[in-house]
């Protein structure tokens, strides 16, 4: 329990150091904009390729932790295509809708792996690795329909949808990791370690990215669709998954990370998609430090009664 109530005490106040630099103007404005770009498109690959690259497979259970979080994943989007016409009557519109979506099923990737390794070590990055490597292209491709149809009232562009999969960092970086790990033992030993030291600053610059985009002064009066979005990823995500896990047999450290996977709130990322794709951005800004406060009571409790 200890450890546990460590690891989620440190990932959130390196969350809150980005959160004070940002606000006290302690860093420029522009610096933020270009440490995020490194961030996403250099630290963040660079952990997840040299993690798959290196990461033995054998014996981790592949299948059954990516068809737990799959299964939430996509029962999720069922019920949220489900409430679609309810939410319109309620005056939600299909910008505010995608919004939503994406405040319940996508996963702050960021956390994530800092809680994991912070708890688990290499097991708990290898285990997470295999969670992004499943999850990340199938949330993505859904949130891509969903801000099509809802939010531009577009029909599938397999084009598009196709080239904003290429571009995205995580899903590059996942195919770099897969196709280099069964060449792992010729790639040369100095590119392995360099590789190894650029990922090694992701996960702290990655939180300070997340604390930095926090803006509490939104907050002063939730909506219907902050706390719809919050309670669906914070609470019914981790039932779902929780659901799958059991009928799957997923257990010890495996169970420990997909629940740490499904108990994080929304991805950062969800604000950029929002705003190229014609979703309600600032909702989706709003929603997304929302999350991030509630998260820091929502995941101890949950991961303490049911990894405990």
């Amino acid at each position: 329990m200890t450890a546990l109530l460590t690891s989620l005490l440190s990932v959130f106040a390196i969350i809150l150091v980005g959160f004070a630099a940002r606000q006290t103007r302690f860093i420029e404005e522009g610096a933020w904009r270009g440490f995020e770009a490194v961030t996403y498109h250099v630290l963040i690959p660079a952990l997840v390729i040299h993690t798959l690259a290196f990461v033995k497979l054998d014996g981790l259970p592949v299948l059954r932790i990516g068809g737990t979080l799959v299964f939430g994943a996509v029962a999720m989007t069922g019920l949220m295509l489900a409430l679609r016409g309810p939410l319109a009557r309620h005056g939600v519109e299909g910008p505010a809708f995608t919004s939503i979506y994406q405040g319940a099923v996508r996963w702050n990737t960021f956390i994530a792996l800092a809680v994991a390794s912070h708890q688990f070590g290499n097991t708990g990055v290898a285990l997470m690795a295999v969670v992004i490597a499943t999850l990340i292209p199938v949330v993505n491709v859904m949130s891509v329909l969903v801000l099509s149809r809802h939010a531009r009232g577009e029909p599938f562009d397999l084009r598009s949808t196709a080239l904003t999969l290429i571009r995205n960092p995580f899903i590059w970086s996942c195919a770099v990791g897969i196709a280099l790990n069964p060449l792992a033992s010729f790639i040369p030993a100095a590119l392995g370690s360099a590789i190894e030291i650029i990922g090694r600053g992701a996960l702290a610059a990655g939180l300070l990215v997340v604390g930095s985009g926090l803006d509490l002064r939104q907050l002063q009066r939730p909506t219907l669709s902050h706390w719809l979005a919050s309670g669906l990823k914070l609470l019914m995500m981790p039932a779902l998954v929780l659901a799958a896990a059991t009928v799957l047999g997923l257990t010890g450290a495996a169970l420990s990370v997909a629940l740490i996977a499904a108990t994080v709130p929304t991805a950062a990322a969800s604000y950029i998609m929002a705003r190229q794709m014609g979703g309600d951005a600032p909702l989706m800004a709003e929603i997304l430090s929302l999350q991030t406060v509630l998260a820091m009571l929502t995941m101890p409790i949950i991961l303490l009664i049911f990894v405990m």
